[in-house]
């Protein structure tokens, strides 16, 4: 199987496609742009999702659901929203179709012109807050703590399955409060969940940080986010959660009755992760073998293959490997029977290596005989034989052990790859050669931003949450800098 995927050493991006097709995480669409959703790929997606929702949950958090579509007038009520989005947006001008009088299928039929367009959803923030006008009127209404589970269209050319999709799915939180201090708070909050998230249950370390001004979310007075890091070098922004201000409560007139009768615009927030975690996943962890994958959101935790040799004592295989699942699931182990006997135990191997099943467990003859089961670890390819007595216990704690092995392996390759420089030639060198984090100091104008950016193709993935204060020069304008902040080349 390996030989069907091209090495990261020869084409990065080649072999991060490969791993996604094979390992049937997805696939291309005929909608140009779009991708399906293989049930694997999604079920890897609903064990992110489930948890999520959960951590959204314990923090006072529900879900509801709002349009698909949105006016178009809604997108020219904040004016740095519509200009942010104005280029990815998909409208929709009609509103029926018809047969084509030349016989030539179905044309769009010219008298079922909407009055106004409507715009597919970018992001939710023009139609929520609309809705928010009804539901809010008195502090007592507030917060608002809402989020929902949905897809959007952000009409992108340049595509890659997962990374960058015209359609994904995502959830985004809308939060309304009665002052800038708890929005603010929340804001923070929900960053907190997501690197939560991130470390814990992807093994995926991430840097916490705020986006520069032109790097934030349109319409936002603050950006923060979590950067990760692929094994190619680059950055990944992996979430964000935008502190609005008063903005598009001013934009949609949602106000509220404080305690003392006195009326004021609620503060907001907005908040977002999307499926583009499952390319970070597939590029934080794999290797040139198939998809590794962090035991707490493997769909398939464990999978147990039996080996028979003809019929004999097949019966006995059989029932010893069904007590074995069974074992492993009152555990809570998400496990799979592999007894089909129509696939060598070879190619299972393969294939559930390709899938990047953490753990594999194959049970033959003498291991019958042994009270003994073969297990191997997807991450580190070890193998070794553990008795069947406390077999359920063993495996939840290999699969505590991977998890965690997991986290540190790519933590430490991070902690390679964040690289301090003062010079601007060191500085590109690292970016060409090394790669990662380039800790540099930055003169705070958009203008030396956006030439690095140019010379470099590196981009300010962040400044860090309590960065220290350093007295420095700007690495490319020599101006003076009080701080550092992360470059880097980013998906």
């Amino acid at each position: 199987m390996s030989k069907v995927i091209t090495s990261r050493q020869e084409d990065y991006s080649q072999w991060y496609n490969d791993l996604v097709i094979k390992g049937s995480l997805a696939d291309y669409s005929a909608v140009r742009g779009c991708m399906v959703i293989k049930p694997y790929g999604f079920a890897l997606w609903e064990k992110m999702r489930d948890q999520l929702d959960k951590m959204f949950k314990d923090t006072g958090h529900v879900n509801a659901y709002f349009p698909l579509f949105i006016p178009k007038s809604f997108l020219s009520k904040e004016a740095a929203h519509v200009e942010g989005f104005a280029k990815e947006c998909a409208v929709v001008t009609h509103y029926r179709l018809k047969k084509d009088p030349n016989g030539d299928g179905v044309i769009v039929d010219p008298e079922a012109k909407l009055e106004e367009e409507l715009i597919i959803r970018p992001t939710s923030e023009t139609i929520i807050w609309n809705t928010y006008k009804t539901w809010i009127q008195s502090y007592r209404d507030l917060p608002l703590l809402v989020n929902q589970w949905a897809n959007v269209v952000r009409w992108e050319m340049r595509t890659r399955l997962f990374l960058r999709t015209a359609e994904f799915l995502w959830q985004e939180g809308h939060t309304a409060h009665a002052t800038s201090e708890e929005a603010v708070a929340e804001s923070v909050q929900m960053l907190n969940i997501y690197a939560e998230f991130a470390e814990k249950y992807m093994a995926m370390p991430v840097i916490k940080g705020v986006k520069t001004e032109s790097e934030r979310f349109a319409g936002a007075i603050e950006t923060y986010c979590i950067e990760a890091l692929m094994q190619d070098g680059k950055a990944l922004q992996a979430g964000t959660s935008h502190f609005l201000g008063q903005n598009f409560a001013k934009a949609f007139d949602v106000k509220f009755s404080d305690k003392d009768n006195k009326l004021d615009y609620v503060w907001a927030t907005s908040w977002g992760v999307s499926t583009r975690l499952v390319g970070a996943l597939v590029m934080a962890h794999s290797d040139d073998d198939g998809l590794i994958l962090p035991p707490r959101i493997a769909p398939i935790q464990a999978v147990i293959v039996p080996i028979y040799k003809g019929n004999e004592k097949k019966e006995l295989l059989d029932a010893k490997a069904k007590q074995l699942e069974k074992e492993l699931k009152d555990a809570g182990v998400s496990v799979k029977l592999d007894d089909n006997d129509n696939s060598r135990p070879g190619w299972k191997f393969a294939e559930y290596e390709m899938k990047g099943v953490p753990v594999r467990i194959a049970i033959g003859l003498r291991d019958l005989e042994n009270n003994t089961v073969e297990v191997a670890r997807r991450d580190t390819k070890e193998k070794k034989n553990i008795s069947t007595d406390g077999f359920a216990a063993s495996i939840t704690k290999l699969l505590e052990d991977i998890q965690q092995q997991m986290y540190d392996k790519a933590l430490a390759y991070r902690a390679q790859h964040i690289t301090k420089t003062d010079d601007w030639n060191d500085f590109v060198k690292l970016l060409d050669e090394k790669g990662g984090f380039i800790a540099a100091h930055w003169d705070g104008t958009a203008e030396t931003e956006e030439a690095i950016k140019e010379k470099t193709k590196a981009t300010i993935r962040c400044i860090p949450l309590n960065n220290p204060q350093e007295a420095g020069k700007c690495i490319l304008t020599g101006k003076p800098s009080s701080q550092r902040v992360l470059f880097a080349r980013a998906y």
